[in-house]
């Protein structure tokens, strides 16, 4: 389990730290523990990437973790998050990309089964990377009209340099 080691890690969950799942085309890493225990159902976010990540050492995933991480926070400080919301990540998912802020979709690639989990109940939800014009198109027209576009123009999920599609 990979952690953040700086910040305010204090006020994350007791146990809080980020899996590495990866397959043949990806790599996942997943919150474990992201919601204060009185909290039902919890939360728990996955971000996906490329699988050039999928060899990394745990330092160079390091900048995920922390997006991770501090959406953690923001959920358990600022703001309980949910389906649909929106999040800055106050910075590009990597450098040179229009990509900076993150919706939290449901887990479209995982299908149902990866979105409810009974027990302990929770709910999973995929942190899926968008830029500031998709977050203000979603604001302004609905998440139903952002995931349209997406569908239509066949969101490369995997591109963390990629255009805005809006």
């Amino acid at each position: 389990m990979l952690h953040l080691f700086e910040g305010p890690i204090e006020t994350l969950p007791d146990g809080f730290g980020i899996q590495v799942y990866t397959t043949d085309s990806r790599c996942m890493l997943a919150t474990n523990g992201m919601t204060k225990p009185e909290w039902s159902p919890a939360l728990e976010l996955h971000l996906i990437l490329p699988e050039r990540f999928a060899t990394r050492e745990s330092g160079e995933l390091q900048p995920f973790v922390e997006l991770l991480s501090v959406t953690a926070w923001f959920h358990n400080t600022q703001a309980k998050l949910n389906h649909g919301h929106t999040v800055n990540f106050g910075r590009s998912i990597i450098s040179g990309s229009e990509l900076t802020h993150g919706l939290l979709s449901l887990p479209y690639l995982d299908g149902p089964q990866l979105e409810l989990l009974a027990e302990p109940p929770t709910r999973c939800l995929w942190l899926l990377p968008i830029t500031a014009r998709e977050r203000d198109f979603k604001r302004d027209h609905g998440l139903e009209a952002l995931e349209e576009i997406f569908e239509r123009e066949e969101l490369n999920y995997l591109a963390l340099t990629r255009d805005s599609l809006v």
